[in-house]
């Protein structure tokens, strides 16, 4: 199984609430059908439920499917709400998610282009 997941093509957050009951079959399901990606891909699909201080993470490795569940014991995920949405993660908002920030962080120094001098 892989540990390093620095080089995951695709971080996915599925928005909104989903039923934090399913398992790897039913997520793989929602994935493929309400989404229409593809579970076995080199992609990461995040799932939080109706409280927000827990979340899923489903992960296809090559000849199984790997499946995290996180409940945090202090605070609650910044999730998105958007029930029909998912969206693309990059690493760095990948941390701010888990670490309780918002994807959006206004404050942050965004990157620059390539200047002439």
């Amino acid at each position: 199984m892989r540990h390093d997941f620095t080089s995951v093509q695709n971080i996915y957050i599925i928005c909104g609430k989903t039923d934090m009951r399913k398992g790897i079959d039913g997520l793989a399901t929602l994935i493929q059908d309400s989404f229409e990606l593809d579970p076995y891909s080199d992609s990461i699909f995040l799932f939080s439920g109706w409280s927000k201080d827990r979340y899923k993470c489903l992960y296809f490795d090559g000849d199984g499917f790997a499946m995290l569940y996180k409940r945090l014991d202090n605070g609650k995920l910044q999730w998105p709400k958007d029930e029909n949405e998912v969206r693309n993660l990059s690493q760095q908002e990948l941390r701010w998610l888990l670490e309780g920030l918002s994807l959006q962080q206004p404050k942050a120094i965004a990157k620059s282009a390539k200047g002439s001098f």
